[in-house]
């Protein structure tokens, strides 16, 4: 049976192919795998993703959690799955071996979060939220903090979360209002409110560890007096035993739209003496620590929007191959037999516009992992660099680009299933509903354009754009040599070309002090770059696929191959051209959004 959470062929070809996932095995790090060893786990992870999670996936969706006599209260599935799920040890598996890792490379832990993430979004944000904050502290806290908090973590005795958001303080972290007090033996006491925390309570774990930004007293304003503090819901004793309760309390679940799987809170810290919290790193520096957590989020979301887009397009697909209806326009006879779906030309038009997107995007996401790896295997410092801001670039193009297409993916599923994508019996309109919050949290698609625009196209005079562009160019003359490439190559120079010198005007403008001019349109940039650097990973994945059906032994494969290079030529017919019409109101300083007023609406 075709899986509908994951098309393994395409996954292996990304991997293997495209990015050289067995070259990272040449470093000491990554050097105990080999393709058997890899496969083996993504396998074991696809098995365990549709036995597990994917059967309760509808049922946590029309069940969502509840909160019961001061409890939340969910379907047992989410456990048991989730049991599974550590038990095969995936939460520590990128980590080292003597903290009981696997030391994937992050490559393979991307695809093995990308599948349990298609199979069920819901229960699946409870480790990843966990391995997020066990990333952090393990970066920044002391060995007593890493002892007591992160280890639990890692086998599921523990889960984590991050606690940023307050009611009056949504994306401005720069007037979040809960502080902290010093307390004894080196603690503090912290009071306040938190919304929109994912996982921020259950039953699924001995102990919650909070990851929470506050502001000790006396502390400066804005962003430069945030502190980052570990606040578990129950206190720890030395030995590892649980305490007393803390004065964490859920005041009560927000009902989403989608993703009712995981719980999303609303806790109050200090309601009596004051929730007993831990400083992370240094006073004041909270911000840059929780960024890590929150830029490791920004790429989940992506990977997240990539493969809930990617399932919708997988359970289209299926429909439109075996579902009859109607005939060819030029067929007149109502007694002809009628041919399936997919045969319909407007059908094929919305399944490769989803194709372009979905498998655009997840070539995306594991570059972007593949530049993880990168930090970790790199040869020298200037190797290392360059990873690191193409990363940062990259970042905020990873998280907001396939959350708008990947999600229009979805949309275009429901539209292929007709009236039964509209209903609940399919599961197209619950994976739509999951994706609709992924342009929103972790920094929202505005906030992602400006610091794209704002921040990571102008650091150190550019140079993570001239990287990029550079990488870019080196992918065009390897397509002008390669038959059947050289128009996509030739397209996306111009584009490129485009794309560089209206960011030379638009920077040009900010160096005036024109900031709010300059950042005006800044979603219409993220729009353009992000499809200049998607049709630059569809040219990578072109000029793979055309050595590959040069070298096809196989139907399957010369298929496989041929419906590539048909996506890529979707991509750079119908979607490329957008990026002049975008460019074109970048460069005029377009200010019909600017200088609306409030009162015309």
């Amino acid at each position: 049976m075709t899986s509908t959470i994951t098309n393994r062929r395409d996954l292996d070809f990304l991997l293997y192919d495209v990015f050289d996932l067995l070259g990272l095995t040449a470093h000491g790090h990554y050097a105990d795998h080999d393709k058997e060893t890899l496969d083996a786990v993504i396998d074991t992870a696809q098995k365990i993703a549709e036995d597990h999670f994917l059967p309760h996936a509808a049922l946590v969706d029309e069940e969502e959690p509840t909160f019961l006599n001061g409890k939340v209260e969910m379907r047992p599935e989410v456990k048991e799955a989730l049991t599974h799920y550590y038990e095969a040890g995936f939460l520590a598996a990128p980590h080292e071996y003597d903290l009981g890792g696997m030391q994937l490379p992050h490559m393979v832990s991307t695809a093995i979060k990308g599948i349990f993430t298609a199979a069920n979004v819901g229960t699946t944000a409870y480790p990843f939220l966990s391995g997020a904050n066990v990333n952090v502290i393990k970066n920044f806290g002391t060995e007593e903090q890493k002892r007591l908090f992160m280890e639990p973590q890692l086998t599921g005795r523990y889960m984590g979360t991050m606690a940023l958001t307050e009611p009056q303080a949504g994306s401005s972290l720069s007037d979040i209002k809960t502080t902290a007090t010093p307390g004894d033996a080196g603690s503090y006491r912290l009071s306040g409110n938190k919304i929109f925390i994912s996982a921020g309570d259950h039953e699924l774990s001995e102990n919650i560890v909070h990851l929470v930004l506050a502001r000790i007293k006396g502390a400066p304003p804005g962003v430069k007096g945030i502190s980052l503090f570990i606040v578990p819901k129950y206190l720890v004793n030395e030995d590892g035993t649980l305490g007393e309760r803390n004065d964490v309390q859920l005041a009560g679940l927000i009902h989403k739209m989608g993703y009712r799987g995981t719980t999303s809170t609303m806790l109050n810290f200090g309601e009596k003496e004051g929730a007993v919290g831990y400083l992370v790193g240094e006073p004041n520096k909270g911000l840059s620590y929780m960024f890590q957590m929150m830029n490791e989020a920004r790429i989940g979301v992506g990977v997240g929007a990539v493969v809930l887009g990617y399932s919708g397009y997988l359970n289209a697909l299926a429909y439109a191959k075996d579902r009859p209806q109607g005939r060819p326009p030029q067929n007149k006879d109502p007694k002809a037999a009628q041919v399936h779906i997919i045969e319909h030309t407007d059908v094929k038009r919305m399944l490769l516009a989803s194709k372009s997107y979905v498998e655009g995007g997840l070539a995306l996401a594991l570059y972007a992992a593949r530049l993880v790896d990168q930090l970790k295997t790199a040869a020298s410092d200037t190797e290392k660099e360059e990873s690191r801001l193409l990363l940062e670039i990259l970042t905020p193009i990873v998280k907001s680009w396939p959350a708008v297409y990947c999600l229009e993916a979805n949309s275009l599923a429901i539209q292929v299933l007709g009236g039964y994508g509209y209903t609940r019996e399919y599961p197209v309109e619950r994976l739509y509903r999951d994706n609709r919050l992924n342009p929103i949290h972790e920094g929202t698609h505005g906030i992602q354009s400006m610091d794209l625009l704002g921040r990571k196209v102008t650091m150190q005079n550019g140079k993570a754009f001239k990287i990029l562009a550079e990488r870019m160019a080196e992918t065009i003359a390897a397509g002008k040599d390669q038959t059947g490439i050289k128009d996509f190559a030739i397209a996306l120079e111009a584009a490129l070309s485009q794309v560089e010198q209206t960011t030379r005007t638009l920077t040009a403008e900010a160096a005036k002090g024109n900031i709010d001019l300059f950042l005006a349109n800044s979603a219409v940039y993220l729009e353009v770059f992000g499809h200049m650097v998607v049709a630059w990973i569809w040219l990578q994945q072109a000029i793979t696929a055309q050595r590959g059906l040069e070298q096809a032994s196989s139907e399957e494969d010369t298929a496989f191959f041929q419906g590539k290079l048909q996506a890529c030529r979707y991509f750079f017919r119908w979607e490329l051209p957008k990026i002049a019409h975008g460019c074109r109101i970048l460069e005029d300083f377009d200010r019909t959004c600017l200088e609306m007023r409030e009162e015309w609406f």
